[in-house]
């Protein structure tokens, strides 16, 4: 059984505007699979199915299924128990005054008790290298330490599959390196939506290109990077890591 299933998905705005142009693709447990491609291109769009945050139904069509369950409105709550998702920008999804709160807010959603509340919540602060930053206001957090925060949130409600927006976007080389290495060590299946090529070289086996709201190549990492052609033609390059490697 996949992990991430969408076929055929569809999906325009309010105003027409066709985000999504008949995507489809699986993604097995257990893999790491890069989501590439320009800006505008359909990635957040397709994100946001992925746990029903954008609703299949309303001006689209298509299916998307996540461990074989479908994303419909009545599975909702069973879907976001499976699907974590880091948004681009942290502060889209910090709210609470803070990071122990923060953090809890998901395990409460599920229903969990007090103690295993504090236990998950203690758990993902240190997966994420916050150990002790439980009673930190949020709003004092660095913009690195914001997305870990956001990070811990999703892990604490241990999802089966991690979905991350532009993950190291906005973060120094320290940032990226430390971020890289938290996502190493998470064990969920998980779809990166990234422009940095390196996190993709280093974390990803398979990747996908959207462009123009379509699937234009879906394949092995290191075959779709290398590929000049096709990375120069949907607004990409090939990522200087990759020409040391391979010295022409």
């Amino acid at each position: 059984m996949n992990a991430i299933e969408v076929n055929d998905l569809k999906y325009r705005y309010h105003d027409g505007t066709e985000a999504l142009r008949g995507v489809s693709f699986c993604i097995a447990p257990g893999e790491c699979v890069a989501l590439l491609g320009p800006n505008g291109s359909g990635k957040s769009t397709l994100l946001l199915h992925l746990n029903g945050i954008l609703p299949e139904k309303l001006s689209g069509d298509g299916t998307v299924k996540i461990l074989g369950e479908p994303v419909t409105p009545e599975n909702l709550e069973t879907i976001r128990r499976q699907v974590g998702l880091v948004f681009q920008d942290p502060d889209d999804q910090l709210f609470c005054p803070t990071v122990q709160e923060d953090v809890a807010f998901g395990p409460q959603q599920l229903g969990l008790g007090d103690v295993e509340i504090a236990v998950r919540v203690q758990k993902a602060l240190a997966q994420v290298g916050l150990a002790g930053f439980g009673r930190r206001a949020t709003h004092h957090l660095s913009h690195g330490e914001k997305r870990r925060v956001c990070l811990a949130g999703v892990l604490a409600c241990e999802p089966a599959v991690l979905v991350l927006d532009e993950p190291t976007s906005d973060l120094d080389p320290r940032g990226r390196r430390e971020f890289k290495a938290l996502l190493r060590q998470i064990p969920a299946t998980k779809l990166i939506a990234t422009h940095d090529l390196e996190l993709v070289v280093e974390l990803c086996s398979r990747a996908i290109v959207l462009d123009g709201g379509s699937v234009v190549a879906d394949g092995p990492m290191l075959e779709l990077l290398n590929d000049e052609k096709l990375m120069l033609e949907h607004g990409l390059e090939r990522p200087h890591i990759l020409r040391h490697q391979h010295p022409h």
